[in-house]
Formats: structure tokens, C-alpha cells, sequence
């Protein structure tokens, strides 16, 4: 699966940096299908391929994560990382996060 399109970039470089937001929009989320794994990421930088945004796979925090990791990523049971095609951009206070 394809996790950036033009419309979600597009998306990105509207929003642009939330750095100083209390509680940023959340553009994006990416689940790892088949094991741990959720993203919700608030900002993207095309120029490094570098998302920012918060990461729960055994716990969670605030981070960066690369595009090009994500979409190498490969289960045991040859599935990647997924794109949520459903995901409406919300503030982070309104998602369902494990914290």
C-alpha cells in the first residue's frame, strides 16, 4: 500500500508545522495490520521523508518516524504497514489513543 498520496501531502503542507499547538491535527494514522504498531502523525517534511507525530507500538510517544521505513516494514506474514483510508484529520485530543 501506498502511505503518501498527493491529496495526503497536499493535506500536510496545509496544516504545515504544529511544533507550538497544544493540540495539533492529526493528518494521518498507520496501523501495522497484523501485530503492534499505530501512528498518528501532525506534520511532514518531503524534503527528508521524516513524519512527526505520536508512535505507540509497546508504548507510546512523541516522535519522528521515516516514510521510507514505514513502507520497508514487512511482517513475518509479508504485510506492511497500512494507510487508515477512513482517517478524517481531527485534533489529537479526539482520537483513540493508547497512551
Amino acid at each position: 500500500m501506498k502511505l503518501m498520496t498527493k491529496e495526503l501531502l497536499a493535506q500536510f503542507k496545509k496544516i504545515g508545522s504544529q511544533e507550538d499547538v497544544k493540540d495539533p491535527i492529526v493528518v494521518a494514522h498507520f496501523f501495522n495490520p497484523v501485530g503492534a504498531g499505530d501512528w498518528w502523525m501532525t506534520s511532514f517534511d518531503s524534503d527528508d521523508g521524516i513524519f512527526f507525530g505520536f508512535a505507540h507500538i509497546l508504548e507510546g510517544e512523541w516522535g519522528s518516524s521515516s516514510l521510507e521505513e514505514l513502507e520497508s516494514y514487512k511482517s513475518p506474514m509479508g504485510l506492511g504497514i497500512e494507510r487508515d483510508l477512513h482517517w478524517e484529520p481531527k485534533p489529537f485530543s479526539k482520537c483513540d489513543v493508547k497512551k
